[in-house]
């Protein structure tokens, strides 16, 4: 990824979560964490890896998806007016499970630490 692309990527992650924060009225949007957005090298489109509280319940994370594909055009046309560039990327939202994946890690290793001792 070059640097160009990196600093897009950036700038769309923060006015995203701007948008979601601040403008969507969906409920189910507010809670949501972004964790990464990689951009094609074309700026055609932009996969955004988000996370939640309530992340642990499949159900309530194919309800999150489902609220954030259903925003995603709102969310892209703040995201084209707060942003200065020529093309703005198509959005597509993805759970990110690594943050619960390296919870999971470290409570193993802690109960694994505590049988050792």
């Amino acid at each position: 990824m070059s640097r160009r692309t990196e600093r897009i990527a950036d700038q769309l992650r923060s006015e995203i979560a701007r948008v979601l924060r601040e403008e969507a009225t969906d409920p189910r949007t507010r809670l949501v964490t972004l964790t990464r957005v990689d951009v094609s090298p074309d700026l055609g489109n932009a996969l955004i890896f988000w996370t939640s509280l309530d992340a642990r319940d499949p159900k309530s994370v194919e309800v999150t998806q489902h609220a954030l594909e259903s925003a995603a055009s709102f969310v892209r046309r703040h995201v084209a007016h707060a942003l200065s560039l020529r093309r703005i990327p198509s959005l597509h939202f993805r759970h990110d499970p690594s943050l619960d994946l390296g919870e999971r890690t470290l409570s193993l290793l802690r109960s694994l630490a505590d049988d050792e001792s």
